[in-house]
């Protein structure tokens, strides 16, 4: 069984009446009323003739702004315990250097982050390294224009040291 599923104007997930039976069939005990359905109609009534008693479901309303202003509020939110929500990633990021080119290295991407609002996305990636590491989870050695950055690299997300291979931090944030 195969599911497609469409994303809408704000790149969010929607599932057709078919996707939504397949995924009970995967998964019986699925809270189908976290997922946002494009016809909810049909379930609602063979929910109310068969007295099946799952949850009514709604239609997912479309936000009061653009999808580009609806992609920067959800940036703001990260979902991280408090822990790593109030941790100072900077200073944590500043004391793991050793050399002065580490330190002028790590100034410098932790401006780059921050003039971009992208110190909580930092605080995040920390956070899944270390569930990452808890649960033995393997991810890839890094990939892409993201190795450029030493401070990731220091968190965790790659392990590709930017500084030892002279990469160069404009080709990830640009």
């Amino acid at each position: 069984m195969m599911m497609t599923i469409s994303l809408d104007a704000y790149s969010r997930q929607v599932y057709t009446e078919q996707d939504a039976c397949t995924a009970l069939y995967v998964d019986p005990k699925l809270d189908i009323s976290k997922l946002d359905l494009s016809e909810v109609e049909h379930f609602n009534r063979a929910n109310e003739l068969l007295y099946a008693g799952y949850a009514m479901l709604k239609l997912a309303g479309t936000p009061n702004c653009s999808p580009e202003e609806y992609h920067k509020q959800n940036q703001t939110h990260w979902n991280m315990p408090g822990e790593y929500a109030e941790f100072d990633i900077s200073e944590w990021c500043l004391a793991q250097c050793d050399t002065q080119d580490q330190l002028q290295r790590v100034g410098q991407e932790l401006l780059m982050f921050q003039d971009r609002g992208l110190i909580d996305m930092l605080k995040f990636l920390r956070y899944m390294v270390a569930i990452m590491r808890e649960n033995s989870i393997v991810w890839g050695v890094g990939r892409g224009s993201s190795v450029a950055s030493y401070v990731l690299y220091l968190i965790g997300v790659h392990k590709i040291d930017s500084l030892y291979f002279d990469l160069d931090v404009e080709d990830f944030l640009r």
